[in-house]
């Protein structure tokens, strides 16, 4: 899936915007056919700090107007869910998002990692040449 808005950002901007208050969001739509209802996500929006949702969602509201309440039975529930939530500013999946983000950082040191205070590394120090292997004992 697509993100939208981030374009020229680094990761590490992209952090201290969701430190400020920024989020990424979709905006789930519905569109019915008579019999055959489908729900679908909309691209990911990253949304600035202090700044609004509406300029994102208006194009799903639409689609969910003129497509999302013919389809019997799930059709009006699915469009009034949608609308839902696209009037509360959309679906957050900061924290989803901002954790593939991290992981993917070109920019980031991975080759060290710390858990509970125990240091790793992702690849092994050349002491010297000779290869290591490791027998099992009986």
């Amino acid at each position: 899936m697509k993100i939208k808005n981030i374009e020229g950002l680094r990761v590490s901007e992209i952090r201290q915007m969701v430190g400020q208050g920024g989020k990424f969001v979709y905006f789930p739509y519905t569109i019915s056919v008579v019999l055959a209802t489908f729900k679908r996500p909309s691209s990911i929006y990253f949304i600035r700090p202090g700044e609004g949702t509406f300029k994102y969602s208006y194009r799903h509201v639409a689609v969910n107007a003129v497509a999302g309440w013919w389809g019997i039975p799930w059709g009006p529930i699915y469009t009034i869910g949608a609308m839902y939530n696209q009037f509360s500013g959309g679906k957050n999946v900061t924290d989803a998002v901002m954790s593939d983000l991290i992981q993917n950082d070109p920019e980031a040191n991975t080759s060290t990692y710390n858990i509970n205070g125990n240091v790793s590394y992702n690849t092994q120090p050349q002491q010297d040449n000779q290869p290591t292997y490791n027998v099992p004992r009986n």
